[in-house]
């Protein structure tokens, strides 16, 4: 058989959060330094700009007439604007009309169309020249003498590494702000994490402390936040439900071992005493009397053993958590009379008249057939062998609004009110009660209890002027559900 492969490592808690919050983070940080190089790379541009339509100025304060026709000369104050440490360079571009060359770089590139706008009547624009990424500007003059003018176009440009490297200084504090920032988010988002996430921590520390085995895993829920309550709430029903359950076991194993040592000691020494009688015996002695007596008794001792060990096991089924879920709606008019069938044996040797009255329409109650026959017979029962012979049970089936009722009435010794509670304990018997075994009644009660029934034990209505004796005991049923019905 191949074995299973591990499960991998679940990722630290701790680092998940962090970098849940780190993202945000750092998606908020890179925004915000998009727009701080948008904003210094304008800066930038506008220091560059300007530099650039100063030296146009220049240039055309320089354009003179010479022999009838337009010259330039480039000032080295015009020059000067562009003194950098990137050594950029600096290209000039001084053109009349028809485009001929009055001075600066031949070829140089020239907007089109041409769009000069505001006051100054200029136009930057990035261009490539001689290999070399550009930012230029355009602008025009008019030059007039002797009644004729001409309309010169003159441009500078200037390589951007002056310009690139301004908007780097201009953006690096910020990016470094921005980045320590961040840094001391995640430092202080990672102390905080650590410190906040100890009752976790402790909480594990509290599990680890507790004895499994004695089902010890309660944990206390006063020092955890608010959002780890629950966590711990839920810990502790489950902690409780199985403490229920082990006490439910345990009692039962202790139920079990003190009921069944009794008849088991009575047969071994019936059996021992059989033995010893027959090894020692003398001839003509153990009559047949003594061995029918002897086995008389083997075989009370025998049936009692087989009651208690059944009731036994229908009580840890009634207390088993199947039987509160898994229930269906049963006609418990059906249930009852099912139970009269079973039973009228009994009423027939005891000469007992066992009475039964139910209503036509069925009567639904939500539960288990088999625990429902159980608690019914358990009652009937416990009427039929505490009536005198001769005496009277009645059992009645109804309804009481929503609620389904059950009623078993007998004219035996009753129960006294200060014992009426007491008789649900396992193995709680009245003075002189020689018949039960103590947990008939336990049984009822238990499975009552996981149904949301309510078991009554009272005296029965008096009838006529004569005292009411006996005893009533009454299950009354959950409402059941309409759909269900």
């Amino acid at each position: 058989m191949t074995p299973m492969p591990a499960p991998a490592a679940a990722p630290s808690l701790r680092l998940r959060l962090l970098a849940w919050l780190l993202l945000p983070l750092s998606l908020c940080v890179a925004g915000c330094a998009w727009l701080a190089w948008q904003g210094v790379a304008t800066v930038a541009d506008y220091v560059q700009d300007h530099d650039l339509l100063a030296s146009a100025k220049v240039l055309s304060d320089r354009l003179i007439w010479e022999d009838n026709d337009v010259a330039a000369s480039v000032p080295p104050s015009a020059l000067s604007l562009f003194a950098s440490d990137e050594r950029d360079r600096v290209y000039l571009s001084v053109t009349d009309a028809e485009g001929n060359l009055l001075a600066g770089s031949p070829g140089f590139p020239l907007p089109w169309p041409r769009q000069l706008t505001g006051t100054d009547r200029a136009q930057w624009y990035d261009a490539s020249f001689d290999s070399q990424s550009l930012r230029a500007v355009v602008t025009e003059r008019a030059m007039y003498e002797g009644g004729s003018g001409r309309a010169i176009t003159i441009a500078v440009g200037k390589t951007t590494r002056s310009r690139d490297h301004m908007a780097l200084r201009l953006w690096w504090p910020t990016v470094a702000f921005l980045l320590v920032t961040l840094a001391l988010a995640a430092a202080f988002v990672s102390f905080g994490l650590r410190r906040e996430l100890r009752p976790l921590v402790r909480l594990a520390r509290q599990l680890e402390t507790r004895d499994a085995l004695r089902a010890d895993i309660a944990v206390d829920a006063r020092r955890l936040h608010r959002e780890l309550r629950p966590v711990a709430d839920t810990i502790n029903a489950f902690a409780r439900q199985i403490r229920r359950h082990i006490d439910a076991q345990r009692r039962f194993i202790a139920d079990a071992a003190h009921q069944l040592r009794t008849p088991l000691a009575m047969q071994a020494s019936q059996i021992a005493y059989a033995r010893h009688r027959r090894a020692h015996r003398a001839p003509g002695e153990l009559l047949r009397e003594d061995m029918d007596a002897m086995w008389r008794e083997m075989q009370a001792s025998n049936r009692r053993l087989v009651a208690v060990t059944n009731k036994l096991l229908l009580l840890a089924q009634a207390e088993h958590q199947d039987a509160a879920t898994q229930r269906e709606t049963v006609d418990l008019g059906a249930a009852a009379l099912r139970v009269v069938e079973e039973l009228a044996a009994l009423a027939e040797r005891r000469q007992i008249d066992l009475g039964f009255a139910a209503p036509p329409q069925p009567v639904p109650v939500q539960a288990q057939p088999a625990l429902l026959d159980a608690l019914l017979s358990n009652l009937v029962d416990n009427a039929l062998r505490y009536s005198p012979e001769g005496g009277h049970v009645t059992i009645t089936v109804g309804r009481e609004g929503a609620q389904g009722l059950f009623t078993v009435d007998d004219d035996g010794p009753g129960i006294p009110p200060e014992a009426r509670e007491r008789v649900f304990e396992r193995f709680y018997r009245l003075a002189g009660d020689t018949e039960g075994t103590g947990l008939g009644l336990a049984i009822v009660r238990e499975i009552a209890t996981a149904w949301g029934a309510e078991v009554v034990l009272d005296r029965p209505p008096p009838t006529g002027k004569e005292a009411a004796t006996g005893l009533r005991a009454q299950v009354r049923f959950a409402p059941c559900a309409p759909d269900s019905a």
